[in-house]
C-alpha cells in the first residue's frame, strides 16, 4: 500500500531556528520522508546569516532564542522576505507571545512540546497559503483612495508612496474588504473571512483590528469613510477607487 508520506518531486524546502541541537536533529531527520528538505540553525545570529542566500518555502522559528527572540526576528524576516511563511514554536500555553507574533507577521504557530505529524500540516497548510495569499483572479495591486495595497507582498502604500507594514491581523483585515467591497460584513463573517490557524478570536478583536487598520489609513470618519460602521450590523468598506 502507498504511504501518502512519500516525497514529493519538488521537496518543501524548511530552515528551522532552535536552540536545542535534539530539536534541530529529530526534525531533519523526521521531515525528510514527508517530502522535506530542513535546514536549522541555532540563533537569530545564524538565521540572518543563512536566510539572504537559502531557498526557503518556509520558516520554523522557536520564539525563545538566545539573543534576539523569535519575535524581533519575525519583525525583521517580514520586512526582508514579506511573503516568506514562518510558523513560530511557541511554549504551551504561551498566549500572549503567540498573538503577538501572529500580529507581527507569522502566518503560524505550534506550542512546545508537538507532535512532529502536526508540523508537517502545518507546514503543508501554510505552504499552500489558502488563507494568506491571494486568489489568482484577484490584482496583485489595489488601489484605495489614494493609497496602493500590494497584496503578494504585504504592503500598503500611502499617496506619497512611503510603504507602512501590515500586521498579520490588519493584512488579512484589509484583503477581506478588498475582497468584499461595499458590502455589509457582520462581525461574524469577517471572523470567517479573517481567522488564522489556532488563533482564537471574537467581536472584540475585529474592533481593534478595523481601529488600527482605520488609523494607519488616516480614515477617521467611521459614517462615510473607507471603513463604515454600520450600528447592529458591522462594517462596509468603501474604496474610493482612482480613475485607470
Amino acid at each position: 500500500m502507498s504511504d501518502s508520506s512519500a516525497p514529493s518531486a519538488s521537496p518543501i524546502r524548511c530552515l528551522l531556528v532552535d536552540d536545542d541541537p535534539s530539536i534541530r536533529e529529530l526534525l531533519t531527520g523526521f521531515l525528510q520522508p514527508f517530502g522535506m528538505r530542513l535546514d536549522a540553525v541555532a540563533d537569530g545570529a545564524g538565521l540572518r546569516q543563512r536566510l539572504p542566500s537559502a531557498d526557503v518555502d518556509v520558516l520554523l522559528l522557536d520564539l525563545m532564542l538566545p539573543g534576539e527572540s523569535g519575535l524581533d526576528l519575525c519583525q525583521w524576516v517580514k520586512r526582508v522576505q514579506p511573503g516568506l511563511p514562518v510558523i513560530m514554536l511557541t511554549a504551551q500555553g504561551d498566549t500572549l507571545s503567540r498573538v503577538l507574533g501572529l500580529e507581527l507577521g507569522a502566518d503560524d504557530y505550534l506550542p512546545k512540546p508537538f507532535e512532529p505529524r502536526e508540523l508537517v500540516a502545518r507546514i503543508r497548510a501554510v505552504r499552500r497559503g489558502t488563507w494568506a495569499q491571494p486568489q489568482a483572479t484577484a490584482s496583485a495591486s489595489v488601489l484605495i483612495g489614494g493609497w496602493r495595497f500590494d497584496r503578494v507582498q504585504r504592503r500598503l502604500y500611502d499617496p506619497e508612496g512611503v510603504m507602512h507594514t501590515l500586521s498579520a491581523a490588519e493584512y488579512r483585515l484589509l484583503v477581506a474588504f478588498v475582497d468584499h467591497p461595499d458590502q455589509a460584513l457582520s462581525r461574524d463573517r469577517l471572523l470567517e473571512l479573517t481567522r488564522a490557524p489556532g488563533v482564537e478570536a471574537n467581536e472584540r478583536s475585529i474592533d481593534l483590528a478595523v481601529s488600527r487598520l482605520r488609523h494607519k489609513l488616516g480614515d477617521n470618519d467611521a459614517q462615510h469613510g473607507l471603513i463604515r460602521t454600520l450600528r447592529g450590523t458591522g462594517y462596509l468598506f468603501a474604496p474610493r477607487r482612482a480613475a485607470p
